[in-house]
Order: C-alpha cells, then sequence, then structure tokens
C-alpha cells in the first residue's frame, strides 16, 4: 500500500526502545505510560486516495513510537462498505529499504508489481513483498469485494539488506490453538509456532482470536519491544484496557505478556528487537538520509512518471489499466531528525 498523503511528513527516527519524554505531549498518546512503560498509541485517520476516500487509521510512525522492532507502519483499516467509500484503489508506486506486508479479515486485493508477480490477497494469507534497491506495486480491491477490512504494514529492512534485488512471496499461516486462544503467525516464531516468511531481523507478527473469558500468558522473547493492536471486541494488556483501533506499546523486557478479555476479540500482536539503525521515511521511500530520499524520488519520476527509462530502478506494473502514482513534492528544508 502507498502512502497517498500529498503532504507526507518526514520522519527520521533512532530505532530503539526509548521514548523521545518531550515529544509524548505532541503526538497521539493515549495515555501517560503506566509504571511498566505500557503506554497506547491512538490511530491518526488517513484518506486512502481521491473523492470517495478509504479512511485507514494509522498508528505507526508516530512520534511517541516510531518503530516497533522493525515494524514501521501500520494502516488499520474497515470494515468498510466498498460501495460507499470505492475501496482500494492503489495506483502504481514505488518502494525502497523496505518489506510491505498485507494482510486481511474480509475482502480479496489485487496485487502486480514490476517483478512480474500477480496476486489476490485474501483473508489468513500473507502477501510480502521486499523492496529492497526498489520495486513498483499496485493494490486494487477486486470487483467481487462488498466488504474490506484488514491492515497493511511494513517492515525497514536493517543496512545490510535494504539493497537487495526485490522479491515478492506469498505463504499461508496454519491456525494453532494456544490456550484460550487461536493464532495465525504470520511473521517470525510464537508459542511454537513458526511462519514461512522471509524476513531480515528479528520479528513476530501474529493475528490471535481470543475466546471470550479467556485470560492468556503469552511467552514472548525478553528482548523484544511489542505492539498489540486491536481490531474486534475487547482486550486488555497486563491490565491496561485497550479501546478499538488503539496500538498498545509493550517495552522490551518481559518473557511472559498477559492478554485478557472479556468477550472474546481479534488482535494483532507485533514484535521485534529494536532495529538499532536511523531510518529516514519519506512517502513511500525509506532510506538513511536526505539525499538517498532525493535521489529515489528524482529516480521515480524521470524513469515511471516522465518514461524516460521503463526498465530503470522501478520498472513497469504489466497489466495495470491505469497511470502510476507521481511523487509529491520534497519539504522545502532538508529532513533531519526531530527533537
Amino acid at each position: 500500500m502507498s502512502n497517498l498523503e500529498r503532504h507526507p511528513t518526514e520522519l527520521v527516527a533512532d530505532c530503539d526502545a526509548t521514548v523521545n519524554e518531550d515529544a509524548r505531549g505532541a503526538i497521539a498518546v493515549h495515555d501517560a505510560p503506566h509504571a511498566d512503560g505500557i503506554f497506547l498509541i491512538e490511530p491518526r485517520d488517513v484518506p486512502l486516495g481521491g473523492p470517495r476516500a478509504m479512511p485507514v487509521h494509522r498508528t505507526l510512525p508516530q512520534r511517541a513510537k516510531s518503530t516497533i522492532g522493525g515494524w514501521c507502519f501500520l494502516d488499520h483499516y474497515g470494515p468498510d462498505d466498498v460501495s460507499v467509500t470505492g475501496g482500494m484503489r492503489v495506483p502504481p508506486h514505488p518502494h525502497t529499504g523496505l518489506q510491505t506486508v498485507s494482510w486481511l479479515f474480509e475482502g480479496e486485493i489485487e496485487h502486480r508489481d514490476s517483478v512480474g508477480s500477480h496476486a489476490m490477497v485474501r483473508p489468513g494469507e500473507l502477501n510480502l513483498m521486499t523492496a529492497g534497491h526498489g520495486i513498483s506495486h499496485s493494490e486494487d480491491s477486486t470487483p467481487e469485494t462488498t466488504v474490506l477490512h484488514g491492515a497493511q504494514l511494513w517492515l525497514a529492512l536493517p543496512d545490510a539488506w535494504r539493497e537487495q534485488t526485490p522479491f515478492f512471496e506469498r505463504t499461508l499461516p496454519t491456525p494453532v490453538r494456544i490456550g484460550g486462544a487461536v493464532a495465525r503467525v504470520f511473521i517470525g516464531e510464537l508459542a511454537g509456532a513458526s511462519a514461512d516468511a522471509t524476513v531480515f531481523s528479528p520479528l513476530v507478527g501474529a493475528q490471535l482470536d481470543l475466546d471470550a473469558g479467556a485470560t492468556l500468558m503469552l511467552d514472548v522473547r525478553a528482548e523484544f519491544e511489542h505492539g498489540i493492536l486491536l481490531d474486534l471486541g475487547d482486550i486488555s494488556v497486563e491490565g491496561v484496557e485497550v479501546p478499538h483501533r488503539h496500538l498498545a506499546y509493550v517495552p522490551p523486557g518481559r518473557r511472559l505478556l498477559r492478554l485478557s478479555s472479556v468477550g472474546g476479540a481479534r488482535i494483532l500482536l507485533l514484535g521485534g528487537e529494536p532495529l538499532g539503525e536511523q531510518i529516514v521515511m519519506w512517502w513511500n521511500f525509506i532510506g538513511r538520509d536526505h539525499d538517498e530520499i532525493v535521489a529515489s524520488r528524482d529516480e521515480w519520476q524521470r524513469e515511471v512518471i516522465d518514461g524516460e527509462d521503463a526498465s530503470g530502478r522501478f520498472g513497469t506494473v504489466a497489466g495495470y489499466p491505469g497511470n502510476p502514482l507521481p511523487a509529491p513534492t520534497m519539504p522545502t528544508v532538508r529532513l533531519k531528525p526531530r527533537r
């Protein structure tokens, strides 16, 4: 999925486990952190696309917490009536330095990319696209889709891997029972279940469906920080109640994570070792400094939008019935860390 904001906010982050105390009042933090370091991040509503824009609810990145492990972008959407919102219409657009993780609860999305992939994103199936040095892709909900509901996430690639050749893969996680919940582990490992997806830093990503009245003590890695997004129902994390669409942040240091639900819940659990690298995110690019982002944008505009080199860095999305997405104008100031 593209970030379709016409004036995207630049973000430069030191990806460790530290929260900037001075920034909390300026960003969407629901509460002051609890004594154990858990805090809640409110979603920011962003329209995805044109006149009948589909709304998405963005919890990453924010100034309170720009990344959780390598997870650096989280848009939660739906359930949306496609006849009202128009569904998802995202023309070909570029990515660098990241992986896109597409996860659906309901509906279907057609994916095309410049390495020749053509796949349908369906509920319970992981579609993982590794951009590496550069890729372009499109995403449209299918004509058969009446309700669209899911999440789009990005993973920042570590410096050692971010210039690799792009590729695409699809995996089908096997549901497993973990106490009072059914888990679909689509990235990494959790409670003995493991995913087949290719990732480049220590991570976990899973959908958990908790039974009504369940209290789950999850074995987690103490070196991981975690985020818990509530999609449906009710959930508390270590006794902290999480509102709908909010993301609960849990800092490293725990080997057990207590999740409880009164009426049942569906959540996304994300986690990983703090990335430990400074990254620059702007529009659909992840780099390491301002000049790198400028170069990526200029290459996209020259090669694809101006049509000078369809075989260049970002390639061509074959079979897409429309034009690619122009990049927004760069900010008038250099991208730099916020204090």
